[in-house]
Formats: C-alpha cells, structure tokens, sequence
C-alpha cells in the first residue's frame, strides 16, 4: 500500500534539498545528509555512507542519484520516483526563470559580482563536503582505518598526476578493499 504522506514528505524534502544546492551534487551532500540522517532520520550515518558510495559507482548526477537511492528505501519505486521529481523539478523550473532573466540582464556589472561570489561560496561548500565524507571515510566507530587514508592518499595522486577516468579509480579502490578484507 502506498503511504501518500511518506511520499509527499520525501518530495518536499528532496524540493527544500534542492532548492538550497547552488553549485551542484557535492554541494548537496551535507543538506541531504542533515535532512536525512539528522532531521529525518530516515538512515543512519553508515546507512548515508553507504549510499554515497553507491552514489559515486553509478552512473548520474550525484544529487538525484542520492536522492533515488533514498526515496527506495524509504518507499520503494513510487518514493524513488517521488524524491527524483522532488530533485530536480525544483530547479528545472528555477533554471528557465534565470536563464530568461540572465538573457534579459546578464550585461549589467551588478549580476557578474553576484556571480563571482557565487563561485567561491561553491567551493567553500565543496571544501565542507569534502572534509565531511573523509571523515566519514576514515573514522568509523571512533577507530581511524588507515587503509582508507592510504587508499586515499594513493586516489588523489593517481587523479591528480595522470587524470585517469574516476570510476577505474573508484573501481581500484573497491578491489583493493576487497582483497585486504580478505587477507586482514
């Protein structure tokens, strides 16, 4: 039976989620992770870790695939349908009402400042993503895993240096984990 509150719930989450993303996925990892995990309480963090690692190896953008992913496992297909159009008709809509304002005024001095503070408060928040999924990835349970920081410390010289595609390295990554499970 299909709980009408549930996903209405999830699209509105997934809407607020994505109407407070400016600069993309990355960007929306900690809303969702808050909303989800924090707010709702829909998941764990391991849950939220474990996602975001399924997130990373499937093809898409990061934020609908987060977005998939939790609304399944909160109400099967029709809540992976809902949070998906949560997701993204939020911004579809947002993105033609800017795009006829930006034809219209993209000339004036005010709209090019606007945007270029825009850009760095889009890498502080990635900047913040990203210090929150390391530790994510290195502490579990108050126990560091120093063979995710090796793991790390290799990916982002190998991504870094030679600029391979990332899923080989995401894929390289999972193998070596795999194998160390094993032998460890």
């Amino acid at each position: 039976m299909v709980d009408f509150a549930m996903l209405g719930k999830i699209i509105l989450t997934f809407a607020k989620i994505d109407l407070l993303s400016f600069g993309g996925g990355y960007v929306a990892i900690p809303i969702v992770e808050k909303q989800v995990v924090e707010i709702n309480k829909w998941m764990s963090y391991a849950e939220f870790s474990d996602v975001l690692a399924l997130d990373e190896i499937t093809p898409g953008p990061i934020a609908i695939n987060c977005a998939t992913f939790v609304g399944m496992r909160m109400a099967g297909l029709p809540g992976a349908i809902a949070a998906t159009l949560g997701n993204i008709l939020p911004s579809f809509i947002l993105a033609l009402i800017l795009i006829k304002l930006y034809e219209k005024y993209h000339g004036l001095s005010l709209i090019s400042g606007a945007l270029s503070g825009l850009k760095c408060m889009v890498v502080a928040l990635i900047a913040s993503t990203s210090i929150s999924l390391f530790k994510m990835a290195v502490i579990a349970n108050n126990t560091v895993n120093y063979i995710s920081i090796v793991l790390f410390a290799i990916s982002l010289f190998i991504l870094r240096k030679y600029k391979p595609e990332p899923v080989f390295v995401i894929l390289g990554c999972g193998a070596v984990s795999l194998l160390l499970s094993f032998i460890l």
